[in-house]
């Protein structure tokens, strides 16, 4: 019985994590629009960015694919398009909650 317990004790555990792991892709989605970002990216079409469904393979299986889009699209680096470099213009946000959203639902494509 106590080893039914704990083993139950650890898939709610797992549960609770992958619910809290859980992305809001219309949120995301609305916070990206409101930022330009589809300007430049759509989702699986390429046009000045990358489209993001490339982004998320480039950073499948990284370990910091979280940490470093974070980074990209709150810091404004330098990206070339069509030769040129320009600032990338960063997310609409300084919610931490609503920019990790938005990185897991990229991530997730």
């Amino acid at each position: 019985m106590k080893h039914l317990s704990v083993a139950l004790a650890i898939v709610g555990l797992m549960s609770a994590s992958a619910a809290s792991a859980a992305v809001d892709a219309d949120a995301a989605q609305a916070l990206m629009k409101k930022s330009d970002c589809f300007k430049c990216h759509s989702i699986d079409k390429k046009k000045d960015g990358p489209p993001y469904r490339e982004v998320a393979r480039k950073y499948k299986g990284k370990a910091d694919a979280e940490a470093a889009l974070t980074k990209h699209i709150t810091e404004s680096p330098m990206v070339e398009i069509d030769g040129v470099k320009e600032e990338h213009k960063a997310i609409k946000s300084k919610d931490p909650a609503e920019i990790r959203n938005a990185v897991l639902w990229i991530l997730s494509l």
